[in-house]
């Protein structure tokens, strides 16, 4: 910051094209093709999922998930819209699907989910993109887990046909290269996407260049590293050593005959409260008795009591003493 020649001052607030660049290239690695314009640099994915909403006029109607990561239902109280449920259970695998008779405005999809683990496959987010345009709706798209997918699993909902007329998508380098705390992330919106006669990536690119003055150079710089050969190797090396870790969840909760979702294609462990417990009960039994802590579902909504996540995001040391701890609890 101390030379003139290596100071960058104010950056473009959509993004450097470094970054934008290499963006587009990785969503080539699963068919997507994008405009570099269509792609915005953002200080993370929590931010524009709630920043997006200033696109929209205030008291309409958005669909979530219950269990659903909380900033989606505090960001629409925010701004007094009505808020609709989607349930989520054993029943349908924690993976609702469209109600024809309900009318949403918006429609909020995580998947991988957080909290539960559970992933869309392509038969089931199509029927998502097609209700939206059946319904006039915009789907607000977290992709934030993406980099734990295997497989013909979208990491995209753009992978579908019909989606980036009624979609917008919402990443972050947080869960995939460890970026949290440096803020980087960014959210794509199709050039294709109208919403009441008006272009979405028009507005946002406005509203971006009013109030957002753009990730760091620096940031932007280490997220554009994230996608060279070297970078890419150290992340695909840092979510197996993660993915092991929920192996070893796995096959815990496996020999202690507990339900479960997540795991695969994810970080997250959503299992079932043994014995019948609530949510805030089993957490203390698992602080007070083995000194290992986990989330409580129902901090996720209604639909999570009675459940329990579990993260991945830890040592495999730790989280191999974790579970000899939570196997010799369980079997008394």
């Amino acid at each position: 910051m101390g030379v003139a020649e290596s100071f960058h001052g104010y950056g473009p607030e959509q993004g450097y094209d470094f970054l934008r660049e290499k963006i587009q290239e990785y969503y080539k690695s699963f068919s997507v093709d994008l405009e570099k314009e269509e792609i915005f640099i953002s200080d993370g994915a929590k931010s524009d999922l709630g920043n997006i909403l200033d696109l929209f006029d205030r008291g309409i109607t958005a669909l979530v998930t219950d269990p659903v990561y909380p900033v989606y239902v505090d960001t629409n109280i925010m701004q007094g819209n009505q808020l609709l449920y989607a349930r989520a259970g054993e029943e349908n695998g924690f993976l609702p699907m469209p109600d024809p008779s309900v009318k949403a405005d918006l429609i909020y999809l995580c998947s991988p989910n957080n909290p539960t683990g559970a992933v869309y496959d392509r038969t089931g987010l199509t029927a998502w993109v097609n209700y939206a345009k059946e319904k006039n709706a915009v789907i607000l798209f977290d992709a934030a887990y993406e980099c734990f997918v295997e497989g013909d699993l979208p990491h995209s909902i753009y992978e579908i046909p019909g989606a980036k007329n009624c979609a917008i998508e919402f990443c972050s380098f947080s869960k995939k290269a460890g970026f949290t705390g440096t803020r980087c992330g960014y959210t794509v919106v199709p050039d294709g996407l109208v919403f009441g006669g008006q272009s979405l990536r028009k507005m946002w690119l406005r509203r971006q260049t009013t109030k957002f003055n753009g990730v760091s150079y620096i940031v932007q710089k280490a997220a554009a590293a994230v996608f060279t050969e070297h970078g890419a190797k150290e992340i695909d090396e840092n979510i197996n050593y993660y993915k092991e870790n929920a192996k070893m969840i796995m096959k815990t909760l496996d020999e202690l005959g507990i339900y479960y979702t997540g795991g695969k294609n994810s970080p997250y462990v959503w299992m079932k409260c043994p014995n019948g417990l609530r949510s805030w009960d089993f957490f203390d039994k698992l602080l007070e008795e083995i000194y290992v802590v986990g989330t409580p579902g129902v901090g996720f909504g209604e639909a999570g009591e009675g459940y329990f996540r579990l993260t991945a995001f830890s040592t495999q040391e730790k989280t191999k003493e974790a579970m000899e701890r939570l196997k010799i609890l369980l079997a008394k």
